[in-house]
């Protein structure tokens, strides 16, 4: 509840800038809504926009409950509150066209009474319409107490195309208007309905405005349900009456958006919206005869606007419902509505490699419905998250969460695949969750993977109702590590792969999507050891030089040969090496030389040796810049060291 401020008249301003033009017009048509409109009034009153840039017109609509009382008091308080009274004309739209007719602002924004602003909202959605030139401005809307938004606004534009964006799914009147476009346009409810006056409104609007922009980074309309349950949405309707209505509003879009995918993407909101709706509780509700008369008044609008790229893009329960309505099958529809509405449809089948929901005659040869109306193969959608990730021992273990949407999963499995071979690694799956080893010594199906870069997939299969005795269904999808890159883990290492020989083993994330390879490489080549080697020379009056170099060497074996290696133009010196080897995989190398060949200069080399694998990688200086030199004065290297020469 957003109270109405008490200091309002003293704080409101007065003078020459209180009668100004105001920026804003707020449109509030009330009728029996006094419990609420402390809650609504109070949150135009506290707007963060100057109040007198705030013009307020409250139109009572022959409330009972004393509203209109209520209102008169509050304009005896606030100077930029306007009540006026009309007899009750059965909706809101009357209300509305009264408020905009007196309006004066630059922009018009239409609250329900009911409903309430967030304080930041007037300021933050005309400073955007003034900015982008805007003539329809979008709030985001936040569901509360029951009511649900009509559309998640998530991302702030702009500029949005009303056939590219989710803005036409909200037709409503809680929005920032223009007041010079909806003149220009003489754009106005229809008045006396309870129920989608603000329909033609809306889709005029969206259709002929210029600029669309969509404010979305925070909430700025608070959607409410009543604890009475008296919105208009819940009312009784004559149905028939209604499709008759929604059947002209459709006509009207019809003929201002040619046939093709852009009226189809507009069609397929108003068969969720307008067309469908009815066929839930209150269609179950009627008699024979009334769920007849129902499903007679919205053929024509199936018949007219249902294209086969519509009835794709519509789940199976709507598209069940639009093919029942289509082909008069009045039993077929009933039981449809009946298993949404009394229970839960049955669990999803799968059938010749795709997946159908459990709605009831599906493949009943007493009532022949296409398979294409329970068809829910496009809808799976594999949801998994790669949790945790690591070596151990040479291993690669993998952790994270997975299942089909709709399905679950009975099986997971990790598959590697390059140039055409896939090979599958089996992980433990238990309530959603899946551990995989991925040994590149056995991950080959029991041998060892082959040098080059290994894409690692998940795949999550699934059996249905029927267990393990029905077909089964599998989505796959590539591992992304959640928070990007390791630096610990993708750093290259040393991993065995049985007969095979030790190769350089890389994890690294592809670019731009960030999913996970695996890069295997007997040279060391692509992906070198050793990124962190660094190294100092010391080199003594006498000519006595001390080597020593400091590097992470991931999965080292213990019986792996590390020494300092030195080398000119033509020669290579392999010189006798201490080696530290430290926790975390941390080793320090050093090696004293004396003497060597007069004024010649040395590159500094690390080899490591492991088995057949054999690489020699640069010792860079502090900086990492540069590799380490030796120069070395002197007679020349002794015997017993030219006698190590390699290469």
């Amino acid at each position: 509840m957003v109270p109405v401020p008490d200091d309002l008249v003293a704080t409101a301003g007065d003078g020459p800038d209180a009668t100004a033009t105001p920026t804003v017009s707020v449109i509030v048509p009330v009728h029996n809504t006094r419990r609420y409109l402390d809650r609504s009034l109070g949150s135009v009153f506290a707007q963060t926009l100057d109040r007198r840039r705030i013009e307020v017109i409250a139109v009572d609509d022959g409330s009972t409950d004393g509203s209109a009382e209520w209102l008169e008091e509050q304009a005896g308080l606030h100077p930029h509150l306007t009540v006026l009274r009309q007899e009750a004309s059965g909706g809101a739209g009357k209300p509305r066209n009264t408020g905009l007719d007196r309006a004066t602002g630059d922009y018009v924004f239409f609250l329900d009474s009911d409903d309430r602003l967030a304080p930041e909202a007037l300021a933050r959605l005309v400073h955007m319409a003034e900015r982008c030139g805007s003539d329809v401005v979008y709030g985001r809307i936040a569901g509360a107490e029951g009511r649900s938004a009509p559309v998640d606004l998530r991302t702030t534009s702009d500029q949005v195309s009303v056939f590219d964006s989710p803005v036409y799914w909200s037709l409503a009147a809680y929005k920032l208007f223009r007041r010079s476009f909806l003149e220009e346009h003489r754009l106005r409810f229809v008045e006396g309905r309870l129920l989608a006056e603000d329909l033609p409104f809306g889709i005029a609007a969206l259709l002929r405005a210029r600029t669309v922009s969509v404010l979305a980074d925070q909430d700025c309309y608070y959607l409410y349900g009543r604890d009475d349950d008296s919105n208009a949405s819940r009312q009784d309707i004559d149905w028939c009456e209604y499709l008759d209505y929604i059947g002209t509003v459709l006509d009207g879009l019809a003929a201002e958006v040619p046939p093709g995918e852009q009226r189809d993407k507009l069609m397929i909101r108003h068969f969720h919206g307008e067309i469908l709706m009815p066929f839930g509780a209150a269609y179950l509700a009627r008699d024979a005869a009334g769920r007849h008369a129902m499903a007679a008044a919205a053929r024509p609008l199936v018949e007219r606007y249902l294209t086969d790229r519509v009835q794709a893009a519509l789940p199976p329960r709507l598209r069940l419902r639009a093919h029942c309505l289509r082909a008069g099958l009045d039993e077929a529809l009933a039981a449809v509505v009946r298993a949404d509405t009394e229970g839960l449809p049955g669990p999803p089948r799968i059938a010749d490699g795709r997946v159908y929901a459990g709605y009831p005659h599906f493949r009943d040869p007493q009532h022949p419905l296409p398979d294409a109306c329970y068809d829910l193969t496009d809808r799976v959608v594999l949801r998994q998250r790669l949790i945790r990730w690591g070596w151990v021992g040479g291993v690669l273990h993998l952790r994270g969460t997975a299942e089909l949407s709709l399905l679950g999963g009975d099986r997971v499995e990790v598959r590697l695949q390059r140039s055409g071979a896939v090979h599958h690694v089996p992980a433990r799956y238990a309530d959603g969750t899946w551990q995989a080893a991925v040994d590149p010594a056995t991950a080959a199906d029991g041998g060892p993977l082959t040098d080059g870069t290994w894409g690692l997939k998940i795949a999550v299969t699934a059996h249905g109702a029927a267990g393990a005795e029905e077909p089964a269904f599998r989505r796959e999808a590539w591992l992304a590590p959640e928070g990007g890159a390791n630096g610990r883990e993708c750093a290259p290492r040393i991993t065995g792969r049985g007969p095979a020989g030790p190769a350089v083993a890389a994890l690294f994330l592809s670019r731009p999507h960030g999913h996970l390879h695996l890069d295997l490489d007997k040279d060391g080549v692509r992906r070198p050891l050793g990124g962190d080697l660094r190294g100092t020379a010391h080199r003594t009056r006498s000519g006595r030089a001390t080597l020593a170099a400091r590097l992470t060497l991931p999965g080292c074996p213990v019986d792996a040969e590390l020494q300092l290696v030195l080398h000119d133009a033509t020669r290579t010196v392999a010189l006798p090496t201490t080696v530290e080897r430290g926790a975390d995989d941390h080793y320090t190398v050093r090696s004293v030389l004396r003497g060597g060949p007069r004024g010649s200069t040395w590159r500094v080399s690390l080899r490591v040796m492991a088995g057949p694998l054999r690489h020699d990688l640069p010792v860079r200086t502090a900086g990492g810049r540069t590799q380490l030199t030796l120069t070395v004065p002197g007679a020349g290297l002794p015997r017993r060291v030219l006698r190590r020469l390699r290469g």
